[in-house]
C-alpha cells in the first residue's frame, strides 16, 4: 500500500480534530460518526472508512477493530494508537490519542513532511505515552513511507537495541552527519546531516530534549502532551467514563432493537 494524496490527510486531520472536540461537547461516539459520514469531502475515501467505523462502534463499542479491517486506508501506527486508547485498563486518554492522529495528518499535508519526521512523531509518541516499543515499533514499521532500509533497521535494529541504546545514538551512526565524520558507508543512511548533529549534541541527554531540538530547528510536529487537568484525572475515573462510553453505545443498539429490530445487513461491509 501506497501513502495517500494530500486531499485524504486533510480529511482525516479535519475528522480526528472535529471528532474530539464533538466529544468534549458530550456527543456520543455513534452521534459524531454518523453526522461526519455525510459531512467529510466525497470525493475522497475517508466517508467510506467512517461508514466502517461506524457500523463496527455500533456492534462492538471500538473503532480500532474497524480500523483494521480497512488496513488499506488507515496505517498499522493509527490503528495501534487507537487501540491502545481504547483499552479499559490503559490509561492513555481517547482524546489525546486523537489529537496524536491529527497532528499526523496535519504533518503529511505540509512541504517539510518526510520520513524522518513521521518517524520520529511516532516514536515520541510511543515512548512519551508509554505506549510499549515491541507492538508499537511493530506498527511504526509496517507504515508505507519507510521503505525497505528502513523497516529494517526499525524491525532488526530499533526494536532489539531500545531501551540499550541512547535513540540519539542510533540516529546518529545512520545519519550523513556521521559518515561524514568517520569517513565511512557500512550502512545505508536514513537521517540527514542535520538529523545527525542534533543526534550526536544530544547524545546522553534526556531524549524530550533530543524531540524538542529536532522540533525547533527542522519543524518537526511535536507529540500532544496531557493538561494539568487530565494528569490529575484519577486512573478509576477514567476507567468509569470508558465503561460508561460503551455502555451508551450498547444502549443504542438495543434502543434499535425496540423500534423495530436491528438490521444486521447494513453493517456488513460490501466487497
Amino acid at each position: 500500500m501506497g501513502s495517500l494524496n494530500r486531499e485524504e490527510y486533510v480529511e482525516q486531520a479535519y475528522f480526528f480534530k472535529t471528532f474530539r472536540e464533538r466529544l468534549d461537547d458530550g456527543y456520543s461516539s455513534q452521534e459524531i460518526l454518523h453526522a461526519m459520514k455525510n459531512e467529510l469531502l466525497s470525493a475522497t475515501m475517508l466517508p467510506v472508512a467512517v461508514g466502517v467505523l461506524l457500523s463496527e462502534v455500533k456492534l462492538s463499542g471500538k473503532m480500532s477493530v474497524a480500523m483494521a479491517r480497512v488496513p488499506h486506508y488507515f496505517t498499522s501506527f493509527q490503528t495501534f494508537v487507537i487501540r491502545q486508547a481504547e483499552r479499559e485498563e490503559g490509561r492513555f486518554d481517547f482524546r489525546i490519542a486523537l489529537e496524536v492522529l491529527e497532528r499526523e495528518a496535519q504533518y503529511r499535508t505540509s512541504e517539510l513532511y518526510s520520513a524522518q519526521g513521521v518517524f520520529f512523531f511516532q516514536f515520541e509518541t510511543i515512548s512519551r505515552n508509554r505506549l510499549g516499543f515491541d507492538y508499537g515499533l511493530e506498527a511504526v514499521s509496517k507504515d508505507p513511507v519507510y521503505d525497505e532500509n528502513w523497516k529494517n533497521w526499525i524491525n532488526v535494529v530499533l526494536r532489539r537495541q531500545i531501551g540499550f541504546v541512547d535513540i540519539a545514538n542510533l540516529v546518529y551512526v545512520r545519519s550523513e552527519h556521521y559518515r561524514l565524520q568517520e569517513d565511512e558507508e557500512p550502512r545505508p543512511v536514513l537521517f540527514g546531516e542535520k538529523e545527525g548533529r542534533i543526534a550526536h549534541a544530544s547524545a546522553g541527554r534526556d531524549p524530550s530534549f533530543f524531540f524538542s531540538a529536532l522540533q525547533r530547528h527542522l519543524g518537526y510536529p511535536a507529540v500532544p502532551r496531557h493538561s494539568i487537568e487530565e494528569l490529575r484525572e484519577d486512573p478509576a475515573t477514567a476507567e468509569l467514563r470508558r465503561k460508561i462510553e460503551l455502555l451508551e453505545n450498547r444502549l443504542q443498539i438495543l434502543q434499535e432493537e425496540l423500534k423495530g429490530g436491528l438490521n444486521l445487513e447494513r453493517f456488513y461491509v460490501k466487497e
